[in-house]
């Protein structure tokens, strides 16, 4: 299996590829700076998206998991936090990135008959809005919507769209007193992105199987 992980320099999405690594799958995985064994790929970038296509050239990619994303709003304030910038380079990042990677890569999910994984959050529920973090749950709100979008798209291709909460996970976006390591909610999403079939396209689910309120 060829397994496309963005975002794969720390976190959910090192150890994605550390899993997968483990298991003999091949894994392009990409970063912003690239180096130690990954693909140099800045997901705002449509440019970046574009070479990284050519690239992989016509192999066939098995999962795309979207995983590169930031949070930049973390603390701010809604009498004079939240700028303009800071909005615009979120959205890139977290939303128009994914759209752009499934595009770029389109010929190679569905020369394998593929599957994309999206890694949104919890945040971008609207069952839990809580009044913070505003563009960063708004970004999330889109790439869930993005990815039942796509689901819907791809459906009669024959490629799934899955979109996934990862947990509160120990990295430097969800603090060390977070509830898991990266090692177990990429356990637990492997075990998702395994049981997807286009039959549970446009599914949103929590990294350990729950189906969650949109």
């Amino acid at each position: 299996m060829h397994v496309v992980i963005t975002g794969a320099s720390r976190g959910v999405g090192a150890a994605l590829k550390a899993a997968y690594e483990a298991e003999g799958h091949k894994v392009t995985g990409t970063s912003r700076a690239g180096g130690d064994g990954l693909v140099a790929l800045d997901v705002s970038d449509a440019g970046s998206i574009r070479a990284m296509a050519d690239a992989l050239g016509d192999a066939p990619v098995d999962l795309l998991v979207c995983n590169a994303g930031v949070y930049l709003d973390k603390g701010h304030a809604l009498d004079d936090g939240y700028p303009a910038e800071m909005w615009a380079e979120q959205l890139a990042v977290n939303v128009t990135g994914p759209f752009l990677c499934v595009q770029a890569l389109l010929p190679n999910l569905r020369a394998a008959g593929g599957k994309v994984a999206i890694i949104s959050s919890q945040m971008g529920s609207s069952t839990l809005a809580t009044g913070n973090a505003l563009i960063y749950r708004a970004s999330k709100a889109a790439a869930l919507n993005l990815g039942m979008n796509l689901a819907a798209a791809l459906k009669e291709d024959g490629v799934a769209v899955g979109i996934y909460h990862p947990g509160w996970v120990q990295t430097d976006m969800g603090g060390a007193s977070a509830a898991i390591t990266p090692e177990e909610s990429a356990g637990g999403l492997i075990e998702r992105f395994a049981v997807l079939t286009p039959e549970t396209t446009g599914c949103f689910e929590t990294w350990n199987g729950r189906a969650h309120a949109i």
